[in-house]
């Protein structure tokens, strides 16, 4: 017999789009700090992802690296986030030549701040992990549109068009 347990889950904040972005600081594929507070005056589109070398979210980064000029032709930094170690988000950045920052977040402390870490279910398991969400925060660091819980495929199409730069 299987020992009965519990998932605890710690309450997620819940953000909306007007309010002030969370602040982090994390370490990016380059091992270098990048800090949210750092990109004030600039437009940033923070998407975060479950895992690097997964095919959904393969599909999802190289999307957005081959629409990355649309989005810095109009102003905007593209980030990415998931929990995996810098280590690893090197390996994924060379294999798929991505051409923006991918941020560490081993600790899911970020994630958390963001309300995207949470419960999920996959073939009748539940276990906590990333939804695969994105954050559009404008110049003065406030959250100006929100996809939370989106599809990998055709997620720069999506955002372009919801930013109005397709």
């Amino acid at each position: 017999m299987f020992p009965h347990y519990k998932v605890y889950t710690m309450p997620n904040p819940i953000l909306k789009e007007g309010q002030e972005a969370p602040l982090f600081c994390l370490h990016t594929d380059e091992d270098k700090e990048l800090c949210l507070k750092d990109l004030r005056g600039q437009k940033v589109v923070l998407y975060f992802y479950p895992k690097d070398m997964t095919p959904g979210c393969t599909t999802q980064a190289c999307d957005l690296r081959d629409a990355h000029s649309t989005f810095t032709d109009a102003g905007y930094t593209i980030l990415g986030v998931s929990p995996d170690p810098v280590a690893r988000h090197v390996k994924f950045k060379e294999k798929h030549d991505l051409n923006f920052p991918l941020l560490a977040d081993p600790e899911h402390t970020v994630a958390e701040s963001y309300g995207v870490w949470r419960e999920k279910k996959n073939y009748g398991k539940t276990y906590m992990g990333i939804v695969r969400s994105t954050f559009v925060i404008d110049e003065e660091g406030k959250i100006a549109h929100i996809l939370d819980n989106t599809r990998a495929k055709g997620h720069s199409e999506k955002l372009a068009k919801l930013l109005e730069i397709a």
